[in-house]
């Protein structure tokens, strides 16, 4: 059996070569921290290569490195690489941490955070306050996808403002690896599982180096995965508008048959029938493609694959 020991720091890696050197130095200067786990995502530059001098010249001049890297074989997904490093430290610690490595979560808030935990809280989430100096249209974006998700989600409500940055006790980390679905949202999943949570305000900096790796496509993607994941609402809206549809068709039939009584037969016009045709095929269209996306779901699940495979695990050494 492993011994649990202290606070552990997850943190998923992509193409991060501009700042993964500075981020492994902050987190490690962080007081109470006692172990990082570093997930590389398949990572296109010299994430790896970086991580790996940084602890070969730390283990030369005979430094404790109290730091683990996980190379996984390709690009899974953050969601992915995650799961990865909570699997790993999952019988290690007795809190784990999740931060993004790319220094616009501050990893100075942990010592906050871990004060929130010795206190007795469950879970730590870091929301960001009004100063965030992200973009404008980020930020909007962000606010109305918060809005949207808790009113199309009865099961659980989302804290705007809050990310992956939390830190979870052994307890959470226990019962949020146990959720094993191939469509991962885990802004959903944490609070899902019920655990108190508090909250802690920071302000989310601009990118100090590289470039992100999510899109404006991306991150749509990501909006509509956490809605379908916690709801079947655009399903019931799609049966609610075709039966709309089917009964004003049906008011429209009942109007031209009224119509033909009283003042003879029409000739029907072209426009209106394109119209009407067009009208009622992208109607389906869309109610398929929504029906499309959670038969694809029940797809992927079916196939039941592992999240993500590990090439190599290098062990800093504490």
């Amino acid at each position: 059996m492993t011994t649990r020991n202290g606070v552990w720091v997850v943190a998923a890696c992509f193409n991060e070569e501009a700042v993964i050197v500075r981020f492994i130095e902050r987190v490690l200067a962080v007081p109470g921290v006692d172990h990082l786990v570093l997930i590389d995502d398949g990572s296109r530059d010299a994430t790896r290569d970086q991580i790996r001098t940084f602890l070969a010249q730390r283990r030369s001049l005979g430094v404790p490195v109290p730091v683990t890297l996980l190379e996984l074989t390709r690009n899974f997904g953050k969601e992915a690489a995650m799961l990865a490093g909570l699997d790993h430290v999952r019988e290690r610690c007795e809190a784990a941490v999740l931060i993004d490595s790319d220094l616009q979560h501050p990893p100075e808030l942990i010592e906050a955070m871990v004060s929130e935990w010795r206190a007795g809280a469950e879970v730590v989430t870091a929301v960001r306050d009004d100063r965030d100096q992200e973009s404008r249209l980020k930020v909007l974006s962000a606010s109305w996808f918060y809005r949207v998700f808790n009113k199309v989600v009865d099961s659980i409500q989302l804290q705007e403002g809050a990310g992956d940055y939390r830190l979870l006790d052994v307890a959470v980390v226990d019962a949020f690896t146990r959720l094993r679905e191939s469509s991962r949202f885990s802004k959903g999943l944490l609070p899902w599982t019920g655990y108190r949570s508090v909250e802690l305000p920071y302000q989310r900096v601009s990118r100090v180096g590289g470039t992100t790796s999510w899109s404006p496509l991306k991150l749509i993607g990501y909006a509509f995965d956490g809605i379908f994941s916690f709801s079947v609402l655009p399903l019931k809206v799609w049966t609610g508008l075709g039966v709309l549809v089917s009964g004003i068709s049906l008011l429209y039939a009942l109007l031209i048959a009224l119509r033909t009584a009283l003042v003879g037969r029409d000739v029907p016009g072209y426009a209106s029938l394109m119209v009407a045709v067009l009208f009622l095929g992208g109607i389906q269209l869309i109610g398929i493609g929504v029906l499309g996306d959670y038969i694809g779901r029940i797809y992927v699940e079916s196939k039941a694959r592992p999240h993500y495979f590990i090439r190599s695990i290098d062990q800093g050494g504490a």
